[in-house]
């Protein structure tokens, strides 16, 4: 099944889409849209083109597990992906992801506007390999 993932944020949003097999997740794009709407429409469409049958939404919870502002926005914008595309949209635990990328970009000394043209790009990519890890892991 291709899996669309989305680290949503309110300036730029994170693209990454797995293979068929689900073996692999790669960065699909970052898009810098700050009006809700239009990155709900530009996501959905990027989404359709890439083929995929399901989109996951990182969800970040507090750190205690409570859901804060940042998380109803991601649920609103992943009922309206939904909405837009028809699929199934599943929101999935993204805490520490961007902290994570940021390690990675350190690793690949990725500095200045490239890091910040990429970093939400690389979030998607954790946020959507971790998907599949639960997926493989559990058989859902």
């Amino acid at each position: 099944m291709i899996i669309f993932g989305v680290d949503f944020g309110d300036t730029r949003t994170g693209w990454a889409v797995c293979d068929r097999s689900e073996l692999m997740a790669s960065p699909a794009g970052v898009l810098t849209e700050k009006s809700f709407r239009r990155c709900a429409e530009q996501t959905a469409e990027a989404a359709k083109n890439a083929r995929a049958e399901r989109i996951v939404v990182g969800y970040p919870k507090n750190m205690d597990g409570s859901c804060g502002e940042r998380a109803q926005k991601c649920e609103a914008f992943a009922q309206l992906l939904g909405e837009l595309t028809g699929l199934e949209t599943v929101l999935w635990d993204e805490r520490c992801t961007t902290v994570s990328a940021h390690q990675i970009l350190n690793v690949t000394n990725t500095r200045g506007k490239k890091r910040k043209a990429v970093v939400d790009a690389v979030a998607a990519v954790i946020i959507l390999e971790s998907y599949l890890q639960y997926r493989k892991n559990s058989g859902a």
